[in-house]
């Protein structure tokens, strides 16, 4: 198997993620933000629905193994530090319940939403 090269793996990075934002939309969750930095680090996808707020980190591999396994626990710990400063710049979500999801893409298939993945640290 060719290995894509970095340009090529952010476009298909993109993609993966604009079809979890559809599914989640179909979901009914509001997309507050996507493909937001900070240095602490990046968030996927920030999504609304009710009293939740849920952090979504995409991963788009080969099969559902691989893509479940690939979010290690420094990254989890990155995650959770952006996090709080979405949140911190904006304070009106500061009372709701944060969930952390990730949504596994795989070729061919609908993604794969694994509602509270991991607990932050």
């Amino acid at each position: 198997m060719r290995r894509r090269s970095y340009a090529e793996a952010e476009r298909h990075g993109r993609r993966a993620e604009r079809l979890c934002m559809l599914m989640l939309r179909l979901k009914a969750y509001r997309i507050l933000a996507h493909h937001w930095r900070c240095p602490a680090g990046e968030l996927d996808i920030v999504a609304r629905r009710g009293r939740t707020l849920a952090v979504i980190e995409v991963k788009a591999r080969a099969d559902y193994a691989t893509a479940a396994e690939s979010v290690s626990m420094r990254q989890q710990s990155r995650i959770a530090m952006a996090t709080r400063q979405f949140i911190a710049a904006r304070p009106n979500l500061a009372a709701l319940d944060v969930r952390f999801d990730v949504m596994l893409v795989m070729p061919y298939r609908l993604p794969r939403h694994l509602e509270s993945a991991w607990l932050p640290a």
